[in-house]
């Protein structure tokens, strides 16, 4: 809810100084990170220019098996991409 990130995100971000990975799961953190106006299919389209420290994703659901067909874009070009980065901030 907004409410939590009114009241927590500044400092959660204050107490972690050296991220350097940043995955934004859904409408609402992209919105509140990035000002994103669109819906969350054209902001995750546009993942290049976030990247590599800003990874805008859809949200995990089951329901979200119909995005992944109609955007096959995301298995193939963001998640190998997203996968490096992951490893590199986990090394």
């Amino acid at each position: 809810p907004p409410i939590c990130a009114a009241t927590w995100h500044q400092r959660v971000m204050a107490a972690l100084p050296d991220l350097r990975l940043i995955l934004l799961v859904g409408g609402a953190a992209q919105r509140w990170h990035l000002g994103a106006k669109g819906g969350v299919t054209e902001t995750v389209a546009s993942w290049r220019s976030h990247a590599p420290r800003v990874f805008p994703l859809p949200h995990p659901s089951w329901r979200n098996t119909g995005w992944l067909k109609r955007n096959p874009w995301f298995e193939r070009d963001l998640l190998p991409v997203l996968r490096q980065k992951v490893s590199e901030a986990l090394a």
